[in-house]
This record gives structure tokens, C-alpha cells and sequence, in this order.
């Protein structure tokens, strides 16, 4: 996707990764500053290496590693997805006070919302939302399998899609079945805060930020999830299209 490929080449060559934690449920990258990526990792995997150069990465140049998502395994992807946050330096001004949740709940009154990824505030965005669908490739009660996106997208005037497609290459696909006038949220503690994404048509970007590196870095280690992130040292943020 031109974006990402414009992102990470905009990282400067001096820049490099201090160290690469991959846990069980998120990655971390210690770079400009902490970046953190969703772990998409194959079950037990007896031949293929999912991440060839495992053991080597700390010190590599943040752009080399952020290349991994656009060329990588799953699990490399994962890797470069939070070496580029980590390469990203936050414009404060871009940030609002109100987390995704807050945003989808106002903007999805009355209107027909898909949300992509199965999020912690789905029955209440139900209460609000006519009709609420939601995809997703490991369904729960209620939810459409992924490969619905085709029908129910076109129809909907609130869209809000995990940054976690970013991993798995489908934001594109995705992008292309949404409405040109519908609003569009890219969510999740994986999502690049950079305005370049509001290229893609988005409006707002909301992903996360690690305050407190030490703490944060030993509970990914030890397989921490993200409610137990928040609570040691991670703040949710959004950032609106101006």
C-alpha cells in the first residue's frame, strides 16, 4: 500500500531499535519511542521460521524491521508493524479528548455501522447503532464471518476497522468496498498515529501509547493482555482529521 510504503520510508536511517519483545498477545518495539503491535503468530510451527533473523533484530535500523510488514510472515509483520510506531513521533495537537468508543457511540446513532474486529464496547455500539454487523475471522455469538465484508460494507455509513488488517494485508481490499462519504475509524492499539493515514480516507485514527516502557516491556514478556497493558503504563488516544 503506497501509504505504508511512504511511512516507512520516511523513517530516518539513523534510527534504530533498541530491542524487539515478542509476547504471546502484543509485540514491542523500543525505538524513538515504545511501538506496540498486535502478535500474530502460527501455532506451533515445526519447519518454516516465522521470523527468520530471530536473536538478531535488537539494534537493527527501525526501517529495515518496519519493512517486515509489508514483505514479511504474519509474525514478522507483527514486528514491523510496531517498529513502525516505534519510528513515529506523535503530534500532540492531532489528539482529541475522547477514545474510539466514545466517537463510534455518537457517530453511529441510528445508522447502519460495520465493525471490523470484535471490540470490548460492541453491546453498547448495538444499543445505538441501526443495524450493528460485525465481522470477524474468529466469530462470536452474533458476529459474521469476515468473508461477509462484501455485503454488508457498501451498505454502511459508519465504518471502524481494526488496525490489526494491517498485518494481515486486507486493509486495502477492505478500503475499496466502504462508501467514499461514509466515516471511517481505523482502531486498535496497533494503529500508526500518523495523519498520513487520513490519505486513506479515515477520519480518526485511534491506537495507544506506552508511558511507563519498563513496566510495559516485562508484562508483554510475560504474556500480558491489553486490559493489563492499560492498567501498567498504556494510554488509549485518537487523533481526528482536521
Amino acid at each position: 500500500m503506497k501509504v505504508l510504503k511512504e511511512l516507512i520510508s520516511s523513517i530516518p536511517d539513523g534510527f534504530a531499535a533498541k530491542e524487539v519483545v515478542v509476547g504471546v498477545f502484543w509485540t514491542m518495539v523500543l525505538g524513538q519511542r515504545p511501538g506496540l503491535a498486535s502478535t500474530f503468530a502460527p501455532p506451533h510451527p515445526h519447519e518454516e521460521a516465522p521470523v527468520r533473523d530471530a536473536g538478531s533484530l535488537s539494534g537493527r535500523p527501525l526501517k529495515e524491521l518496519a519493512s517486515l510488514l509489508i514483505e514479511g510472515s504474519l509474525l514478522e509483520a507483527s514486528i514491523g508493524l510496531a517498529a513502525l510506531n516505534a519510528s513515529l513521533r506523535v503530534e500532540e495537537r492531532w489528539l482529541i479528548e475522547a477514545n474510539a468508543s466514545e466517537v463510534l457511540l455518537q457517530r453511529a446513532k441510528g445508522k447502519p455501522t460495520v465493525l471490523i474486529g470484535h471490540f470490548p464496547f460492541v453491546e453498547e455500539l448495538k444499543q445505538v447503532a441501526r443495524p450493528l454487523w460485525v465481522l470477524e475471522l474468529n466469530p462470536q455469538q452474533g458476529d459474521l464471518p469476515a468473508e461477509r465484508a462484501g455485503e454488508v460494507l457498501p451498505q454502511a455509513e459508519v465504518i471502524a476497522i481494526t488496525s490489526t488488517v494491517l498485518i494481515n494485508r486486507t486493509l486495502e481490499g477492505l478500503l475499496r468496498l466502504c462508501p467514499p462519504r461514509s466515516f471511517k475509524a481505523l482502531i486498535g492499539p496497533s494503529t500508526p498515529l500518523s495523519p498520513l493515514l487520513f490519505d486513506l480516507g479515515f477520519d480518526i485514527l485511534a491506537g495507544a501509547m506506552v508511558e511507563d516502557p519498563e513496566r510495559v516491556r516485562q508484562a508483554v514478556i510475560q504474556g500480558a493482555t491489553f486490559r493489563q497493558l492499560k492498567g501498567l503504563g498504556v494510554k488509549l488516544v485518537t487523533m481526528k482529521r482536521r
